[in-house]
């Protein structure tokens, strides 16, 4: 049963409307500081006995929560759709089809990639001694998911914590919360054993309860200010975090480029989701020679965009979610035509939709090329060498993510290389977060840590440490007591054994043998 129904307290209500129409959708309790509390408690008791299960029956959960949402995939997309505004499209090709892959792959590696790992200690192995690390389960994982993708990311990141044995508490955000109960009633439906997916329904003070109660890690997506509360509440619990805090992404496109797929790309780069993505481009870098001819097909290509509710099949660009981030995407757009830059195509809002924008004459020394937009917008700026390219894309606060567009590889490589980012793309651009086996984080103000892939998988286990000496009859030679013969045999062990190399161990082997055979008589 989802914590959201297991309210101690009375309780105000979130509403939850579609931002195209205004329709109101739902209501959800907003919990209380004392119910999330409950919640964590509950779901720590029942991590009791799901650390103890198999792979094989984490396997069967999730992949039968895999079978609920193929049955039911029309109807969550729908709700995608309508609670988070997106296209339908969008709400398969960006959120179900990619949580299904990251799905099926741990909940079949899973074991494979926490499977106990041997640890090379060198020459201490001829000692009879052995090392290896064992992956534990950590406890209590609180996820606090954004509006952006409210499916996705949650679900992903809830699926490998119970691979990795964690039970799970889910804080969705408010403006999307008939999604977050939706991710549990499809664990319920799949038959997971109760309180092991709790949901916590609520605004930002739920958000801060859960960080309070406190859980085993934080899992954290949102915005660079709320990350760094987060990260100083956690830090007074030491509850480890992991942030995933957004991003301003380049995109480089040199002259020999494919200007015509790389004006695609940009064009879906730009603009898939309304912009309301972390991975967005909102810079893109061209080289001068090609800025009016790659310029051009993006007007063309934005211009045939059509921007309506997202739940009509035909609807490229949908509504934004909120006012809150309309505003911010206005005074984007106002502040770059006051520093001098020209609106190609786009520009104008209506009600919660706001128009696929182009910019042309951006520079970084405009504002808006600095802060994060997360809306349809799309400023072009131009470079003359390689080297500026880097320079400018490597002007930011952030480094989730950038994409470097050339037919030379070696370039592309290469550029790549010297890009601050967690990940950099050459020739593909955004949709990597859909490669669950593929880590996912940044650099700089984009976040700590990493979710998804090994690296991902990681953060939600504790590696424990064993060491076994298979040789216990004889004491150590660095045991007590001390005196010259033992610094003279420590000496020994700086010269020759912390060399690494057996040929220069063996001229220790005569002191070393004599040190311990004194210490046994002792």
């Amino acid at each position: 049963m989802n914590a959201a129904l297991k309210i101690k307290n009375e309780t105000s209500e979130i509403i939850s409307r579609n931002p195209a129409t205004g329709e109101e959708l739902g209501r959800v309790p907003e919990l209380s500081a004392e119910d999330v509390k409950a919640a964590v408690e509950r779901s720590r008791e029942a991590f009791r006995k799901w650390r103890e299960t198999s792979f094989a029956e984490r396997r069967k959960l999730v992949m039968r929560a895999r079978e609920v949402i193929l049955a039911e995939m029309d109807e969550i997309a729908l709700l995608i759709s309508r609670e988070s505004g997106k296209p339908v499209a969008e709400a398969l090709s960006m959120e179900i089809a990619p949580v299904l892959d990251l799905m099926q792959y741990f909940a079949r590696k899973g074991e494979k990639l926490l499977k106990p790992r041997r640890v090379d200690i060198g020459l201490y192995s001829l000692l009879g001694r052995s090392s290896k690390i064992v992956y534990r389960p950590l406890g209590v994982v609180g996820i606090i998911s954004p509006w952006n993708y409210p499916f996705s990311i949650p679900l992903g990141e809830t699926a490998m914590a119970l691979m990795a044995g964690n039970t799970v508490v889910l804080k969705p955000s408010e403006l999307t919360p008939l999604i977050g109960l939706k991710i549990g009633e499809i664990f319920e439906k799949a038959g997971a054993p109760e309180d092991v997916v709790q949901i916590v329904t609520g605004a930002g003070a739920t958000g801060a309860a859960l960080v309070e109660a406190p859980p085993d890690k934080i899992m954290f997506t949102g915005s660079v200010g709320t990350g760094r509360k987060i990260a100083d509440e956690a830090a007074k619990k030491m509850t480890p975090v992991v942030l995933e805090l957004g991003g301003k992404d380049p995109m480089i496109v040199f002259a020999d480029a494919n200007l015509e797929l790389v004006a695609g790309a940009a064009v879906w780069g730009a603009f898939c989701n309304a912009g309301q993505s972390c991975s967005s481009v909102e810079r893109l870098y061209v080289e001068e020679t090609a800025a009016e001819r790659l310029t051009a097909l993006i007007v063309e290509k934005t211009k045939q965009l059509r921007v309506g509710d997202g739940t009509e099949p035909a609807t490229d660009i949908g509504a934004m979610s909120s006012e809150r981030q309309l505003e911010i995407v206005k005074d984007h757009v106002a502040s770059f035509t006051k520093d001098g830059a020209r609106i190609l195509t786009g520009g104008k809002s209506k009600d919660l939709f706001f128009e696929p924008t182009v910019i042309a004459g951006a520079n970084n020394s405009m504002r808006a090329m600095h802060e994060e937009t997360f809306g349809p917008t799309l400023p072009i700026a131009t470079f003359k060498t390689e080297d500026e390219a880097v320079r400018l894309a490597n002007d930011s606060e952030f480094g989730l993510t950038a994409s470097v567009w050339t037919r030379d590889l070696a370039k592309g490589k290469r550029v790549a290389e010297r890009i601050e980012a967690g990940t950099v793309c050459v020739n593909e651009v955004l949709y990597t977060h859909g490669i669950g086996q593929t880590p996912w984080g940044g650099l700089k103000n984009s976040g700590r840590g990493r979710t998804h892939g090994i690296e991902g998988l990681m953060e939600l286990v504790q590696p424990h440490h064993l060491h076994i000496n298979r040789f216990a009859i004889l004491p150590n030679a660095w045991w007590l007591p001390y005196g010259a013969d033992a610094i003279e045999t420590f000496k020994g062990f700086a010269r020759y054994f912390a060399s690494g190399s057996l040929f220069q161990t063996s001229k220790l082997m005569p002191r070393l043998l004599k040190r311990i055979l004194d210490l046994r008589r002792k």
